[in-house]
């Protein structure tokens, strides 16, 4: 009897090292907040992909997140939170970003921890993207944001400065300073000769893994 007690204690440890474990969602109010670690849990939390079209009617961000009913009020976390948490993932709000006095709109972009700064990946504003002279505005009530529909599905990257929570656009110039104690992914960086968000995150967490 005693050894048939072991054998399901046994196995029972072994089953709950194969049970998925539920990712930690986390809401920070504020850039404070997260660099002193104080947020809010959200047991129920749900990420989704807004559509190219959503987009395009109203701008902002690339992700809506929203926390069940029986937790929040609705558009708690698009008003209230400046980044969540989702396990090893992290969303920035972009209501509560600015660019040179620019709006980047309402909702969520993906960001990373990367040196002390959060960088994630938003719509162009002004001279930032390919050469071209974008001075955009997103965040109407009609998507006034997006002038050229062009702009919907174009992505590039922004640091946040943890200390002053200025906004800056991180290109080749920026990148060059980030990478310059990584000579060998400097230069396959700069082989790729791209500003784009797809490019610049791919190098970023590179830089990430290798700092970890």
């Amino acid at each position: 009897m005693k050894m048939k007690r072991v054998v399901w204690i046994t196995m029972g440890l072994c089953l709950a090292t194969l049970l998925p474990v539920s990712a930690q969602n986390i809401a920070y109010r504020s850039l404070k907040d997260f660099l002193a670690g104080r947020g809010d849990t959200i047991y129920t939390l749900k990420v989704e992909r807004r559509t190219r079209s959503q987009v395009m009617m109203t701008g902002g961000a690339d992700y809506r997140i929203v926390a069940s009913e029986s937790e929040m009020k609705p558009n708690y976390l698009s008003k209230r939170a400046y980044l969540i948490k989702q396990g090893n993932d992290m969303y920035i709000n972009c209501k509560k970003l600015r660019f040179k006095k620019m709006r980047f709109g309402s909702w969520f972009a993906p960001a990373i921890l990367l040196q002390g700064n959060i960088y994630f990946i938003a719509v162009p504003l002004g001279t930032v993207a390919a050469g071209e002279t974008m001075d955009v505005k997103l965040g109407g009530t009609v998507g006034d944001a997006i002038a050229a529909s062009s702009l919907v599905s174009k992505r590039v990257s922004y640091e946040v400065d943890v200390t002053t929570g200025e906004v800056s656009f991180v290109g080749k110039d920026r990148m060059q300073v980030l990478l310059k104690d990584q000579p060998d992914i400097l230069k396959a960086y700069l082989r790729e000769d791209s500003e784009s968000a797809s490019v610049t995150m791919k190098y970023l967490i590179q830089l990430r893994n290798l700092n970890e």
